[in-house]
């Protein structure tokens, strides 16, 4: 599911800044972008993360402006002489002064040695705010994942009413076979004189219904349909798998029932079924 969240906050001149982007995905990936002061808090960045969200693919950014005094890279005095000293016979040489603004730009003038005190400081506020863009990012993924359960129950509403059709239709399958299988009996036999009988009709009709009956299949698609309504529905925090494992297994007695019943109708009818079940597949990768 999709989601999007930002936590600011400053302390001690120093401003913090923290942006999450979710997107859909079967399974949680958590990537972190962080300043290279900050990468020992990777893995906390990332526990955090797994304690709000179990699927999607989620970027974590984290951004610090330092406007304090500690912003300034101590200088290397000795160096910055030592560069002074070589230049000055060129400058006297050429007439030209020596800029020192640039001079802080070449190698081992500015001390940019990592602080640990920083990282030390910065631990709380940046997993403070990791949380709280999480919160805000958790508030889109409710709000989406109620329109995508008011699609789902859509769909599933088009199954159910399939589903009743063709089991409607099923007794007429087998009286219509039965009508079919009298005339070409009565047909082949009238070749040789012969007559059909009943019990031989009876016998054949009955094998051909007991191979048609769709009766458990269409009771199983019910509880299915009545799983899946009730996790919609329940206080559940991980229903995403659960829910794709009922849409395969809907496809399946879908599969069933076309593979049993030889007629038109409920063939068309089938392919409905399967079309939104494929739909409901589609958006329960979306659901957490």
């Amino acid at each position: 599911m999709t989601g999007f969240g930002v936590a600011q906050f400053v302390e001690h001149g120093r401003r913090y800044g923290v942006e999450i982007r979710s997107v859909n995905g079967r399974f949680l990936k958590c990537v972190s972008r962080v300043p290279d002061e900050l990468h020992g808090l990777e893995p906390e960045i990332e526990q955090e993360v797994g304690r709000h969200f179990a699927r999607g693919s989620v970027t974590v950014s984290v951004r610090v402006v330092d406007q304090s005094a500690q912003a300034a890279l101590p200088i290397n005095i000795a160096a910055l002489e030592r560069y002074v000293e070589q230049l000055s016979p060129l400058a006297e040489r050429d007439h030209c002064r020596i800029d020192i603004s640039g001079l802080v730009h070449l190698p081992g003038v500015l001390s940019s040695e990592p602080d640990e005190s920083f990282l030390e400081e910065a631990r709380p506020v940046v997993l403070k705010l990791v949380a709280e863009a999480c919160g805000l990012v958790d508030g889109m993924r409710i709000r989406e994942g109620k329109a995508l359960a008011e699609e789902i129950e859509t769909h599933l509403a088009k199954i159910e009413s399939h589903i009743a059709a063709i089991h409607a239709k099923a007794p007429q399958v087998v009286e219509a076979f039965q009508a079919r299988l009298r005339q070409r009996m009565e047909a082949l036999l009238a070749d040789v004189g012969g007559e059909a009988r009943d019990e031989d009709l009876l016998r054949e009709v009955a094998v051909f219904a007991e191979r048609s009956d769709i009766t458990e299949e269409i009771a199983r698609l019910s509880a299915h349909i009545d799983q899946f309504r009730e996790m919609l529905c329940s206080d559940t925090t991980l229903i995403g798998r659960t829910l794709d494992f009922l849409s395969q297994e809907l496809l399946r007695e879908a599969n069933t029932i076309g593979s049993k019943c030889f007629d038109t109708e409920v063939g068309r009818a089938i392919v409905e079924v399967k079309g939104s079940v494929d739909r409901v597949k589609e958006q329960v990768q979306n659901l957490e």
